[in-house]
């Protein structure tokens, strides 16, 4: 899948910083050999990493621990260490409550956790997943978790993929990953979060649970194994930004104000893809005090806090990422007491079919 020069998804400039700014290639490739989705480019910007962990994966996060702990695949004592991610957020306290203590710096841990996607973030995944898979003390575990490609095939989110995430996993890619690493994979949980969030525990020596077998399937079904499935994914990327470029200039002529929220890593390519700029969307909102007072790259739409956004009184707000919609309604009510709207992008770029 080819989505033309991007530029990258967390390098947010300065409101005020002269374009253009930098854009480099961006294609995902299905590698015939392992199965792994993984960029095709890298890029020579480094990222400035400035994620606020929402509500909606902090939620997860929980989720995911009470189900490993029921599953009985935690032990009921020991050490944890993770590894943290650029989407923020923590483990630690969630798995103190059932038993687990930091282990010392520089010591293997009994528990392991990729937290919050870190690893797709790793530029040789290789490595990374050595460096992971050597913290762990003998007969430990391993867990990480992922965005699942199958979601992203199922649900056609293209903008999903993005300048520093460079790779997107499966079930049974993960599988394989997991054994050339001595931590064979053997449960795994799905989460309807961002889509299909996935999962996966590894443990030298465990024999495979039956919904481990069960996911590997559903996945193979939906085509993450596929390269035609994986191409398929760039015959949405023009349709998509047509609808959302389209939506945009409807609600211009209707004499509707539109604004965004969350100017997060996904929106990125969208905007650029579709072209969009201040003067279809006045601005992006976001709750990361370090990115407000920058621009989104590649455009002239501001980032501006939650509090203006309600100052601006906008006629409708476009969400970038559906999970957060619950989250902002509630926290921010007085949108729709002025008449605003809340809608989900993903209903405009990616509609049900």
């Amino acid at each position: 899948m080819d989505l033309g020069p991007q530029p990258p998804s967390e390098l947010f400039p300065p409101f005020d910083a002269p374009g253009p700014d930098p854009v480099f290639p961006l294609r995902l490739w299905l590698c015939a050999a392992c199965g792994l989705a993984q960029l095709a480019d890298d890029m020579d910007v480094p990222e400035d990493p400035q994620g606020v962990a929402p509500d909606a994966l902090t939620r997860q996060a929980a989720d995911a621990v009470a189900r490993l702990a029921s599953a009985e695949v935690l032990p009921r004592a020991g050490t944890v260490a993770e590894f943290p991610s650029p989407h923020g957020g923590s483990w630690l306290p969630l798995l103190h409550g059932h038993g687990l203590r930091p282990a010392p710096a520089g010591e293997p841990a009994d528990v392991v956790v990729d937290c919050s996607f870190g690893l797709m973030h790793a530029a040789d995944q290789a490595a990374a997943l050595r460096d992971r898979a050597a913290a762990v003390a003998p007969g430990g575990l391993l867990l990480v978790q992922f965005q699942s490609l199958a979601g992203i095939l199922e649900q056609g989110q293209w903008n999903a993929v993005r300048h520093g995430h460079f790779a997107y996993y499966s079930v049974p890619v993960m599988r394989r990953m997991l054994a050339e690493v001595g931590l064979p994979a053997f449960a795994a949980f799905r989460f309807p979060l961002y889509g299909g969030t996935v999962l996966v525990a590894g443990r030298a020596g465990a024999e495979p649970r039956e919904q481990l077998e069960t996911l590997t399937d559903r996945e193979v079904a939906a085509g993450v194994l596929d390269p035609a499935a994986v191409a398929a994914l760039g015959d949405a990327v023009r349709a998509g930004s047509s609808r959302l470029t389209d939506w945009l200039v409807a609600e211009q002529r209707r004499g509707r104000r539109v604004y965004g929220y969350s100017a997060a890593s996904r929106s990125v390519p969208l905007l650029h893809s579709a072209g969009v700029g201040r003067e279809l969307l006045a601005g992006v909102a976001d709750a990361s005090r370090a990115k407000q007072g920058t621009r989104i790259p590649g455009s002239d739409i501001p980032v501006i806090g939650p509090g203006d956004l309600v100052d601006a009184r906008p006629d409708s707000v476009l969400v970038f990422v559906p999970d957060l919609l619950d989250e902002v309604r509630a926290a921010l009510p007085a949108i729709e007491s002025a008449g605003g709207r809340w809608v989900s992008a993903d209903e405009i770029v990616v509609p049900a079919p």
